[in-house]
This record gives C-alpha cells, structure tokens and sequence, in this order.
C-alpha cells in the first residue's frame, strides 16, 4: 500500500492507536506536541477527538488547537512539554511558542 505520509506521521499515527486502544493509563506519557523543523512546525496530537494535525508553531491554527485542549483540561501538560521544549532545544523558539499562546490567553480558559 503505497502512502504519502512521513515515516514521523505514521508512527505518531500508531502510537496514538496503541494508547487509544484501551482506556486512558499512559501516565503521563502522552506527548501532546511533536516537534518538527527546529521548532517550527509540530504535531498537535488530540487526545480528545483522536487527531494528528500538522501545524505551524505561528499559525491561527496552532493557537486554535492548543485552546481546544486546555479548554478540555490538558493546559497543565501542554504547558510543560512547551516549558521542557524550551529547556532541551532553546534555540528552537518554544519560550516564544510559550509566550504567543499565553498573550492569546489560551491557557486562562484552563
């Protein structure tokens, strides 16, 4: 079967799948955000409708998602995967990434 998707989407795809299959005990092992090209895209992985969406970190979209899922109670965690990004690679922009969805007020709603 051939697929357009990159190896990185697929196996985000099956990882989802694995976790999702039955009832919600990773742990905290969940990854909410997949970085791609230093910082400047990531995976959005959605715990709450099962979706993938490849973003840019300064897109309306991006903020959009990131809403969705701190309105659906997954700020905290979101929060520190941005805050831990931003540890591992500061040169990749993820305290500015941090900072954009703070002055949109996406995680005041949370």
């Amino acid at each position: 079967m051939a697929s357009n998707t990159s190896k990185t989407a697929r196996a985000s795809v099956r990882a989802g799948q694995a976790g999702a299959s039955g009832a919600l005990s990773v742990l905290g092992e969940f990854k909410y955000l997949i970085p791609l090209n230093k910082g400047k895209h990531v995976y959005v992985r959605n715990l709450t409708n099962g979706k993938t969406l490849h973003l840019s970190t300064t897109s309306d979209a991006f903020i959009e998602e990131i809403r969705v899922l701190a309105g659906a109670g997954h700020a905290t965690k979101i929060r520190a995967e941005l805050q831990a990004l931003a540890t591992a690679t500061p040169a990749d922009g993820w305290d500015a990434t941090e900072k954009r969805l703070v002055d949109a007020g996406v995680f005041e709603a949370a």
